[in-house]
């Protein structure tokens, strides 16, 4: 299959023409090494999301890192309920750890905690703890 151009979703390279995805947020590694925080904040279409899940994979592929993309959209239709919110979110976050990352860097099994937004937190903490390789 011959590649074109995309319009809609993130680029893959063996599909795609595209520029290299992070060469356009150069300062992302240097925020990551020192544990900060940033945003990437761009219009529509212009390689947000392919940037982010390239930066995943060269993270997890450093071995310094287990880096996982994970949306809280999922948390939406439940604006009503945040702890369904909560635990959406944590589904969808524990298949996209299963999903992107090697098994060996897979998290363990989520504990639940009965207070609502503690799950999250402690989730975090056991995912945060299981070993590079």
């Amino acid at each position: 299959m011959s590649r074109r151009f995309n319009i809609s979703g993130p680029c893959r390279p063996d599909l795609h023409y595209m520029l290299p995805p992070l060469a356009r947020v150069p300062d992302m590694h240097h925020l990551i090494d020192q544990q900060d925080y940033f945003v990437l904040h761009a219009p529509r279409q212009t390689g947000k999301t392919t940037a982010i899940l390239n930066l995943a994979q060269e993270l997890t592929a450093s071995g310094r890192y287990a880096a996982v993309v994970v949306s809280a959209e999922v948390g939406q239709p439940f604006s009503d309920d945040p702890g369904a919110a909560e635990l959406a979110i944590l589904d969808s976050w524990r298949d996209d750890a299963l999903f992107q990352l090697p098994p060996e860097l897979h998290p363990p099994p989520c504990q639940p905690v009965i207070l609502v937004g503690g799950l999250a937190r402690r989730y975090g903490r056991g995912v945060s703890r299981f070993p590079a390789h």
